[in-house]
């Protein structure tokens, strides 16, 4: 990329709202429609379509130095693309996997490798970055240990994301693995791979399994479940509770990663009333 000047585009939610988290708003240049927080700081930043459509000629205009991407959450073929540009055009593609609340720290090291010594970024901005960076990993480590101090009785949970057809997550997934920290295990009992389409595994509807659910949720994102689905949900797994959770509290890896654990924490000490919507 021959500017000289650090020009983030993001790719990702989560991702955005951690560039903003570590001081990095100033470098922002490009993001998508889905990536809404924090509103004060992205709301003016340019769109580039969603996560699975982005819109390449845009962000082409737009003269990135660095995009940011993720494994589950955009196409390969967006990335091919990007890959098969002219070098002088060509910003360099940084791609994120975490798979599990521990692998946050890894992501934020990550992303200040790439960043701090950046062309184009200022040593105070570096500071901050530093010094932030540090701020998110020390309180994420005191939230895994007070989480996993924490002695929960198991639960076979079905956690749903989206509907028609049902939609839920394989075990090895980022979701899969925070509510493991409060001993919630996922149904159904499977793996996913490391990309694909298995990693959210569609239901028909009459697994056998499902009788074995102690507890659905329905997700606010990506499906925008409400309480007008609770009774369905009840139906798909008759002896359940069933929960409205907040969606990117539990899936938005980085700063919310402390928040979807301490979620976790009230929801697996609350009495179970399938009818309220638990707030972070």
């Amino acid at each position: 990329m021959s500017a000289p000047h650090l020009r983030i585009a993001s790719l990702v939610p989560s991702l955005t709202e951690l560039v903003v988290s570590l001081g990095l708003q100033d470098h922002l240049v490009a993001r998508t429609g889905f990536c809404i927080h924090p509103s004060e700081f992205v709301r003016d930043i340019p769109k580039l379509g969603g996560t699975k459509d982005v819109r390449l000629d845009r962000l082409r205009e737009i003269g990135a130095s660095h995009v940011l991407v993720n494994v589950d959450e955009n196409r390969l073929e967006t990335i091919r693309e990007i890959e098969a540009w002219p070098a002088q055009s060509r910003p360099q593609i940084v791609v994120t996997h975490p798979q599990a609340p521990q692998d946050v720290a890894a992501l934020i090291d990550q992303l200040v490798a790439v960043f701090a010594d950046a062309p184009g970024i200022a040593a105070a901005t570096t500071l901050v970055l530093r010094e932030r960076a540090q701020w998110l990993k020390t309180a994420l480590r005191d939230e895994l240990a007070r989480t996993a101090r924490q002695q929960h009785p198991r639960q076979n949970v079905l956690y749903l994301i989206w509907r028609g057809p049902w939609m839920t997550v394989a075990r090895n997934t980022y979701i899969s693995r925070m509510l493991a920290h409060v001993n919630w295990q996922t149904l159904p009992a499977v793996d996913g791979g490391e990309t694909g389409a298995a990693r959210y595994p569609a239901l028909g509807g009459d697994e056998p399994w499902l009788a074995d659910v102690d507890r659905v949720l329905l997700s606010s994102e990506p499906y925008a479940f409400t309480a007008a689905h609770l009774d369905e949900a009840q139906a798909l797994c008759p002896n359940a509770e069933v929960d409205l959770v907040d969606g990117e509290v539990l899936s938005w890896y980085g700063p919310r990663t402390v928040d979807g654990l301490r979620l976790l924490r009230t929801l697996a000490g609350l009495p179970q009333r399938s009818s309220e919507k638990v707030q972070p």
